[in-house]
């Protein structure tokens, strides 16, 4: 057996495993699908008449997803974090098995956890007035990109997850740079509100290019009423940036997560 088939099958039993022990305590699982449901109704029923009513329920939702789909890397954190507390990753590294197999499973299985919210936020924004505008293949195409984000976000839960020494200590480190990377962009307002100095920051910020990319492949609104479209690279290019980051992310912390895990199993 090759190393790719053995890596492959392994990670296949780690999703497997960690999609049974949701459906044993589904309270997580719960949590995550909540919050992005009442972002979206308070968002869109709070806020939506001083910021642009239809319009801007329609450009709301499409950041919510974006926020979302990084938001998901919390519950990557804190998966990770639980198994090496409790000793499961020590017993995986005792065992035959790939050296990715747990963290390449881990990031799949959560994968499965996007596309349930995703389906659930969908559905959300239906009721409360969005609408997807574009063609099928275009929004097929916008989910994907939502996916490869959360599947790019996911490696960087890992390593945060490897790195912390307790559940507890996970959580904070997960929420400490997850809210400045989601509200520092485009996700809920349009950059050129910003103050002069932090827009680029926003312009450049991945969630950004994602909720940009995903609006225009769902043919919505991409900016708000009273604000001028974005001449930056990243907003011109949005759905290319926002691949390229998502590859970058893999790239960087893919390899980061593995020699982490390395790591910590050979204690």
């Amino acid at each position: 057996m090759t190393a790719l088939t053995q890596a492959v099958r392994d990670s296949s039993v780690i999703t497997w495993r960690n999609w049974v022990g949701m459906k044993r305590v589904p309270d997580a699982l719960i949590g995550l699908t909540v919050q992005p449901i009442m972002f979206v109704v308070l968002f869109a029923l709070v806020f939506a008449g001083s910021l642009g009513g239809e319009q801007y329920r329609e450009f709301l939702v499409a950041g919510i997803f974006a926020q979302t789909v990084a938001f998901n890397v919390f519950f990557t954190t804190i998966g990770m974090a639980n198994d090496l507390g409790k000793g499961i990753i020590d017993r995986f590294r005792s065992l035959p098995m790939s050296r990715v197999a747990v963290v390449l499973g881990r990031t799949v299985s959560d994968l499965g956890v996007t596309l349930i919210t995703l389906v659930v936020m969908s559905l959300t924004g239906l009721i409360v007035g969005w609408r997807i505008r574009g063609s099928f293949l275009d929004a097929v195409a916008g989910y994907g990109l939502l996916l490869l984000f959360s599947f790019a976000m996911s490696w960087i839960g890992v390593l945060v997850g490897l790195m912390a020494r307790n559940v507890e200590v996970a959580q904070s480190a997960g929420l400490i740079w997850l809210f400045p990377l989601t509200f520092v962009s485009s996700a809920f307002v349009s950059v050129q509100g910003f103050p002069g100095w932090l827009q680029p920051v926003g312009e450049w910020n991945p969630v950004s290019a994602v909720a940009r990319a995903s609006r225009e492949l769902f043919g919505n609104p991409t900016q708000l009423p009273g604000f001028a479209e974005s001449t930056a690279w990243p907003a011109q290019h949005a759905a290319l940036y926002a691949a390229l980051s998502s590859l970058a992310i893999v790239a960087i912390f893919l390899p980061l997560a593995a020699a982490r895990y390395r790591r910590v199993a050979s204690r």
